[in-house]
């Protein structure tokens, strides 16, 4: 590696402090801001914001965007180049970075985490994902692009578009559709990605959890995730008015598009939604634009995310498991899909996906059903005669000997 005036760069003595910070302003036209070691606003990030927040990004979004950025900001405050300054040799060294060391941390170091016993699944690493790597890659190519056209930062973006495509072009530009897709990365930079397979809860596990929740609020929740579809945030954020349990729908607003949708649920939900409400009756305000879920404990306030995720995580770990309230939502787009009475595209508008394709990731089949499926086989296998002895049940039950004597003129006068 290189630096700028051509002396090489020693990522390994390279550290990377935790300097800067990524505040919330509680505004809504700005609803982030990223600040110096002296805590001064970056007002090349506080220009990007504003024109996140005048493309309709949601506060969400501008939080990831806002964390990218952070990292790369860390970077260069490390090896002291100036964000207007830098070159595509800072954006390489830092693509080596992010990818070769482990994520800072105020706490001790624990060991690389391993499969879940119980659910499969890898907690986070110490080192940085992939996906983690890609995102950051698209922040800042879209970050240095947006100051390129602004005339503010370099004239040429230090992450550049992958080699053999122009610099203003687009991954599969001027595709045929006629023809497949080829594979293309849009970034020099940016990693490729392993598809990940979502994580649904099966049906015995999520019976176990169901019965260690600790409230009707709580089964309430878990049921109107499970059976919605909706994310954890967009249920959240309903109000009292947004339950119409005469007719079993819940009116959410979407996560990306931000309008409001009906989405229908199981009548499960709303019988542990009105225990929930006659729990809490005459204790919190009960409008219909007030909050549908608070806390149980005086002061009471609305629910948060961070308080139900906590909720989530004291009943996971009576299981020894580390299910997401996510995979509540891989769960119910798994049980739709695999409903043949259900369309995929009546599960792509519950689940409120922009594209088919990413709702026909839940066709797939959930490797426990295909360990079953395989076990199944051998079985079978192993005997054949027991198979032979099931065939010839199956066909004697299936005809009725009427039936077959009319079908073959047996018997007809």
């Amino acid at each position: 590696m290189i630096e700028s005036d051509g002396s090489p760069r020693d990522l390994a003595a390279l550290v990377v402090g935790r300097r800067g910070s990524l505040m919330e302003t509680g505004e809504g036209w700005q609803p982030w801001r990223l600040l110096d070691p002296d805590g001064a606003p970056v007002a090349a990030v506080t220009a990007f914001f504003s024109d996140l927040s005048a493309a309709g990004r949601s506060a969400a979004t501008q939080r990831s965007y806002g964390m990218a950025l952070l990292r790369w900001f860390r970077f260069l405050w490390a090896v002291e180049v100036p964000w207007n300054e830098a070159t595509q040799v800072e954006a390489r060294d830092f693509s080596i970075w992010i990818r070769s060391f482990d994520k800072p941390s105020r706490r001790e170091r624990a060991p690389e985490p391993k499969p879940n016993p119980v659910t499969g699944k890898v907690g986070p690493g110490r080192k940085y994902a992939s996906s983690t790597r890609a995102h950051s890659e698209t922040v800042l190519r879209s970050f240095y692009e947006f100051d390129r056209e602004t005339g503010s930062g370099p004239m040429i973006n230090p992450f550049p578009l992958s080699r053999g495509r122009s610099r203003d072009g687009r991954a599969n530009a001027h595709h045929n559709p006629m023809e497949p897709y080829r594979r293309e990365r849009s970034g020099q930079y940016r990693p490729r990605l392993v598809p990940r397979i979502p994580r649904s809860i099966p049906d015995s596990c999520f019976d176990e959890l169901f019965v260690r929740l600790g409230s009707h609020r709580d089964r309430a929740l878990v049921a109107f995730w499970v059976s919605t579809g909706t994310r954890a945030s967009e249920l959240l954020g309903c109000t009292r008015a947004d339950a119409d349990t005469g007719r079993q729908l819940i009116t959410a607003v979407r996560k990306g598009s931000r309008v409001l949708q009906q989405v229908p649920a199981s009548p499960d939900a709303f019988v542990w939604l009105r225990l929930y409400q006659q729990q809490m009756h005459g204790l919190v305000s009960a409008g219909g634009d007030d909050p549908l879920w608070w806390t149980l404990r005086k002061p009471f306030r609305p629910l948060t995310y961070h308080a139900a995720h906590r909720m989530f995580t004291r009943v996971n770990a009576l299981l020894d498991a580390n299910w997401t309230l996510h995979d509540l939502r891989h769960t119910a787009a798994y049980r739709m899909a695999r409903d043949p009475s259900m369309p995929i595209t009546d599960v792509q508008w519950v689940l409120g996906h922009a594209s088919l394709t990413t709702t026909q990731i839940y066709t797939n089949p959930v490797p426990e059903d295909v360990i079953a499926s395989v076990l199944a086989h051998h079985v079978r296998r192993a005997n054949p005669d027991d198979q032979q002895r099931a065939g010839d049940d199956t066909s004697t039950q299936r005809y009725r000997p009427e039936s077959l004597d009319v079908l073959f003129g047996r018997g007809v006068r």
